[in-house]
């Protein structure tokens, strides 16, 4: 038996700020690529990135949304919610390749700087700012309610930084000539970039591998269930994430025989749902009954 949760999620209430946000964000950065070919900045490129990565992962946000609210069908029983993680990937992938250039490059313009517009640097970095300043607002009051919302304002947050940065980069070309500090700015970006497109990866391969949730602790998950009255044993037992947000739990539950004989299965199995749901979080779980001994018949995957 399975245990289901469905509802507007708080991402879900927030969606148009969220849009509204996420176009913004997109504009500035695909403004700033194009900044960055007239202007001759690295820095702008590498600002561009910083806000493309955080475009994606509002991006991620929405289509999780989206995809939540598919029904299932006889071909995909989970519906289509880890198509946010397989977008995710290939997010992480091309960030990866836009961070390898962007410090490749700077390290190339180190030992031989290129000339740099500084008038037009700073311009773009004010628009970069200003659009971070308005997605900020849009994005205040759902803080407090969703956790994607208070991800999304830290992110802009940390682009409005990202503007400052370009800003202050034109500054100081336009008033010392020190054209160095193109490519300086730029690797400081592109080292912001890193850490959060590495762990997007490393939480996608997770995922697609059918690792446990991240902070799931399987053997605590199997004393809590056989603290239950009339629990003997828990074996089978498989936990999975199938999208973000949406963790899933399957077992094998030898119960005392007298849960066949009274017919209480139907309340065992609400017990070790509410288990679950209460003390984990797993609104998803699949439990399958049996005696003692029923085990020696199986091919268990693992203990």
């Amino acid at each position: 038996m399975t245990g289901h949760s469905h509802g507007v999620t708080a991402t879900g209430r927030h969606r148009r700020p969220l849009v509204t946000v996420l176009a913004l964000t997109s504009l500035v950065a695909v403004a700033e690529v194009i900044g960055a070919v007239i202007t001759g900045s690295l820095v702008l490129f590498a600002d561009a990135a910083h806000m493309a990565a955080d475009a994606a992962g509002l991006g991620l946000s929405l289509l999780a949304v989206f995809f939540a609210a598919r029904p299932p069908t006889q071909r995909r029983t989970f519906g289509y919610a880890r198509a946010e993680i397989l977008a995710a990937m290939a997010n992480a992938v091309l960030l990866l390749a836009m961070t390898g250039f962007i410090i490749f490059e700077a390290i190339e313009r180190l030992a031989s700087p290129s000339a740099v517009n500084s008038g037009l640097l700073i311009v773009f970095g004010v628009i970069a700012l200003t659009a971070n300043v308005v997605s900020l607002t849009l994005l205040r009051q759902g803080r407090a309610e969703s956790l994607n919302v208070r991800g999304a304002f830290l992110e802009v947050a940390s682009d409005a930084l990202g503007a400052a940065a370009v800003i202050v980069t034109g500054v100081v070309i336009a008033t010392t000539g020190f054209t160095r500090a193109d490519p300086i700015a730029s690797l400081v970006v592109g080292l912001l970039i890193l850490p959060r497109t590495w762990r997007l990866l490393r939480e996608t391969v997770d995922v697609l591998l059918e690792a446990s949730p991240r902070g799931m602790d399987l053997s605590e998950v199997r004393r809590h269930m056989t603290m239950l009255n009339g629990v003997r044993d828990v074996h089978e037992l498989h936990a999975w994430t199938i999208t973000s947000g949406l963790p899933v739990l399957s077992a094998h539950v030898v119960v005392d025989p007298a849960v066949f004989d009274d017919g209480r299965c139907a309340r065992m199995l609400d017990r070790l749902q509410d288990c679950l749901r209460g003390h984990f979080d797993v609104e998803h779980s699949t439990f399958q009954l049996e005696p003692a001994g029923h085990a020696a018949h199986e091919h268990p995957m693992h203990d």
